[in-house]
């Protein structure tokens, strides 16, 4: 089994490349979006392979996620919701169309990404469901059954 997982170098996300691995026999496949964030990505790159990942995409989206759904987001007046920020409402989409692209690429079975959801499956979950309804997706913080204080 393959699995392309949406990973941002975070404690969750490196766990997973090594859960993913040992829980479905599976080869892990990174995907890290450059959407601003200002920080050294090519780190979290190698830290994926470090953990396992059979390879590390590492993709400027900027311009997308600027052009696609920051611009269209601010001419609508897009209001903030809960304790979500902006950005990561805005990403998601971009990140969902991402993932599946490279499961197309990469030949996997599923996807994976870290999103927790509030009562049963998370808007990630969602969009991956409505882009590619065929792809297994996995979320293994929610297997876990840890919260952010164990962690």
């Amino acid at each position: 089994m393959r699995i392309v997982l949406a990973y941002a170098g975070s404690l969750e996300g490196s766990a997973a490349i090594r859960w993913l691995h040992e829980r479905h026999d599976a080869e892990v496949v990174t995907v890290t979006l450059d959407l601003g964030q200002g920080r050294e990505l090519e780190a979290i790159r190698d830290r994926a392979l470090a953990l396992g990942a059979l390879r590390a995409h590492v993709l400027d989206a900027r311009d997308a996620f600027a052009h696609d759904y920051v611009v269209p987001a601010l001419r609508a007046d897009a209001p903030h919701e809960g304790r979500v920020p902006m950005a990561l409402a805005l990403s998601r989409p971009l990140i969902a169309r991402t993932l599946v692209e490279i499961a197309g690429i990469e030949s996997a079975d599923a996807v994976a990404h870290t999103g927790h959801a509030v009562s049963g499956t998370s808007p990630l979950d969602r969009l991956l469901a409505s882009l590619a309804p065929t792809l297994r997706v996995l979320t293994p913080v929610r297997e876990w059954e840890l919260d952010r204080g164990t962690l």
